[in-house]
């Protein structure tokens, strides 16, 4: 198994959605400069009920995330990026997080 990157970010969207293809584009420079974990998810989707209730009317909406700990102490960390975020700002955020964890 590779070693995980340090790094997930969860980008919640929805079909049809003009910023949604902008964030997403946005996501894919920010990777070619700071690689990490990614995963999509449509609020609208069957099973997203909790996330449709949080981000139905505001996305597109990113998690950028990190994982603390170990065992049964496992949590995340992680920042929200709302809409408009531009490459640059993903990446600064994954760098604040991962100093950050440089205890």
């Amino acid at each position: 198994m590779p070693p995980r990157l340090p790094i997930h970010i969860t980008l919640f969207t929805r079909t049809r959605c003009a910023l949604c293809t902008t964030a997403h584009s946005n996501l894919a420079r920010a990777w070619q400069l700071r690689p990490f974990e990614f995963s999509q998810i449509d609020v609208m989707g069957p099973g997203q009920e909790r996330w449709k209730a949080v981000y139905e009317f505001s996305v597109p909406v990113v998690h950028v995330a990190r994982t603390v700990g170990e065992g049964d102490g496992v949590r995340e960390e992680w920042r929200v990026l709302r809409r408009g975020f531009a490459a640059e700002e993903v990446v600064d955020v994954w760098e604040e997080l991962v100093e950050e964890g440089r205890v």
